[in-house]
């Protein structure tokens, strides 16, 4: 027997419907702050400010505070949102995969990030907006990060639907493992190209086969 119809696809946001490129963003901070690329990834990434950012246990003022220290200027969310979106591209296909479904299914964003990008999400793919408004869940706001249990219980409240009836797509296989786990569908998209493809198993696209049993 077929699965009934799926009611939420739940997206990841960098390496599925935006290419993120961590030294484009380095190096836009950099250009502000006068510093080198490397002294921004120090602060950032090897002291580990961002993932302390994105699990939650900071809240905005205070990593925006520690980030301008560390590089020697003040930066304010206006400044970080600049260096997020100089280090992302939307992918316009992936856009117009998420946007055709759109009508038949509910769709989300479930992201590994701090709660700037609640701002920086829409200039990355505003096409996708007001579509998405309130449909964005990033770790830093939600205090757990991907691929933990309990990341996609929150997101099932949010959107008030059941596992059973989820599909999530990711980029990193860890992430697609923790979401099964979880007992959502979930698989792996890399491009536009994997994103169709994976629609299509799912039934999503016309002239797609049923979705799996």
């Amino acid at each position: 027997m077929n699965t009934p119809p799926l009611r939420l696809v739940l997206l990841d946001f960098d390496g599925v419907l935006a290419h993120y490129s961590r030294p484009a963003r380095l190096a836009h901070l950099a250009r502000v702050a006068g510093c080198t690329p490397a002294r921004v990834s120090e602060i950032l990434f090897d002291s580990g400010l961002e993932r302390a950012y994105d699990s939650g246990t900071l809240d905005t003022a205070d990593y925006l505070q520690r980030l301008g220290a560390g590089i020697g200027i003040t930066i304010d969310a206006d400044a970080w949102i600049a260096a997020r979106v100089a280090g992302a591209q939307a992918d316009p296909v992936a856009m117009e995969l998420v946007a055709s479904i759109a009508s038949t299914v509910q769709v989300g964003v479930l992201t590994n990030n701090g709660a700037l990008m609640l701002d920086a999400i829409p200039r990355i793919v505003a096409p996708l907006f007001p579509m998405l408004e309130g449909r964005v869940l990033c770790s830093g706001v939600l205090r757990v990060r991907k691929p933990d249990r309990a990341i996609f219980e929150q997101a099932l409240a949010h959107f008030d639907v059941r596992a059973q009836d989820t599909l999530f797509v990711d980029d990193l296989f860890v992430n697609v493992q923790g979401a099964r786990a979880a007992g959502l569908h979930a698989d792996t998209v890399v491009d536009a190209r994997s994103m169709r493809t994976v629609f299509r198993r799912y039934g999503l696209l016309p002239g797609s086969p049923a979705p799996p049993v």
